[in-house]
């Protein structure tokens, strides 16, 4: 199998294009490329798109970096990160130092429960400091030190707006654009981090709201039914995908009074089988396994002889249809809520969701 290429964050990119365009400034030649260090101690060194003047009387330079995400499926992936810098001296202790800003493109902080504050620029913490380090480091090759200055950086992405809508910003209270994101400054392919701290950052937002009871779904279709079945606020819906036991969990951290999952047959089925996480790539559902399952959920009194030789989780749900088995359909979701119960210490009620979008069973 091919190894997966790690590739960096819009945090990492930003912090290079701040330096480059501080290097311009600071020196009056526009770098070819620009190392930077990285959270772990690390260096990284990445090349320029292109950096030029603004506004040269004024002082202020422009510098882009092209995002490598490497071979993770990410949104951002080629897109220009943008950095404008404008550096000047400082006449009292409270102009000085390092000035972030959000341009073009970046997402504005509009609820609470996240690391910013309302009405900031949603630039994460750790960007933040990798920008501010970045362009120290470019003052202090300069010979000027960080503390007698004002550095004032803007951060844009030109497409960050159209972007934005494919990912959860606007459900996370973030409107207008993008986050500059990162922990670490790598991206890691198909993380399972960053899906996990989506969860997370979902949920703050969601208790920071108010919310009691949250809804988790393994997709869209079933939270789409949860929407108009229940009608709650935006922020109590957490796509938590085939996180399962970790998104139960997070539930009972933020203490919600109450969880309703939404999902489909086959993974209503590994919550039934207890199994924390749901996605293919951990196991997939071996079809005889789920069968002998349902035969020691119903008992020896009902004959499930009809299940055997389905290939597929979807096709045994389609055989209980067919031979009128609700029973069996709503013992597997008990089953289910038991799992999710026992897991997150709240109350659960599960809700079977079928591919049309139709709920099938809520218990």
């Amino acid at each position: 199998m091919k190894r997966l290429r790690s590739g960096y964050t819009t945090g990492a990119c930003a912090a290079a294009a701040a330096k480059g365009a501080a290097l311009l400034v600071l020196a009056g030649n526009p770098p070819a490329q620009v190392d930077i260090p990285f959270p772990d101690g690390s260096r990284v060194t990445f090349p320029v798109a292109r950096c030029s003047w603004l506004d040269q009387q004024e002082q202020v330079g422009c510098c882009t970096v092209i995002k490598d995400a490497g071979d993770d499926p990410d949104v951002t992936n080629g897109a220009e990160i943008v950095a404008e810098v404008q550096i000047g001296g400082c006449s009292s202790s409270e102009n000085r130092g390092v000035v972030i800003r959000g341009g073009q493109g970046i997402g504005t902080i509009t609820k609470p429960g996240l690391a910013l504050p309302v009405g900031s620029p949603a630039i994460n913490p750790v960007p933040l400091r990798m920008i501010e380090q970045a362009v120290g480091e470019a003052l202090t090759l300069s010979g000027k030190s960080p503390i007698d200055h004002l550095v004032i950086v803007t951060i844009s992405i030109p497409k960050g707006d159209e972007l934005a809508r494919y990912t959860l910003n606007k459900r996370l209270g973030i409107v207008g654009g993008l986050s500059i994101l990162g922990t670490t400054g790598i991206v890691v392919p198909i993380s399972a981090a960053a899906w996990t701290a989506t969860i997370s950052s979902a949920m703050d937002v969601a208790k920071a709201g108010g919310v009691q009871e949250i809804v988790l779904s393994t997709g869209r279709t079933s939270e789409r039914a949860l929407e108009e079945y229940l009608g709650f606020p935006e922020e109590a819906y957490v796509m938590m995908g085939d996180y399962l036991e970790f998104s139960l969990k997070e539930a009972a951290r933020c203490g919600f009074r109450k969880i309703h999952l939404a999902g489909m047959w086959a993974k209503v089925m590994k919550g039934a089988m207890a199994i924390p996480q749901t996605h293919v790539r951990h196991g997939a559902l071996d079809a005889e396994v789920a069968i002998e399952f349902l035969e020691k959920l119903v008992g020896r009194g009902r004959t499930l002889d009809y299940l055997h030789g389905a290939n597929t989780a979807r096709e045994i749900y389609e055989r209980l249809k067919q031979h009128q088995a609700e029973e069996v359909i709503e013992a597997v979701c008990l089953a289910a809520k038991d799992y999710c119960q026992s897991a997150s210490g709240l109350p659960v009620q599960v809700h079977l969701v079928h591919a049309s979008g139709k709920i099938m069973v809520s218990v």
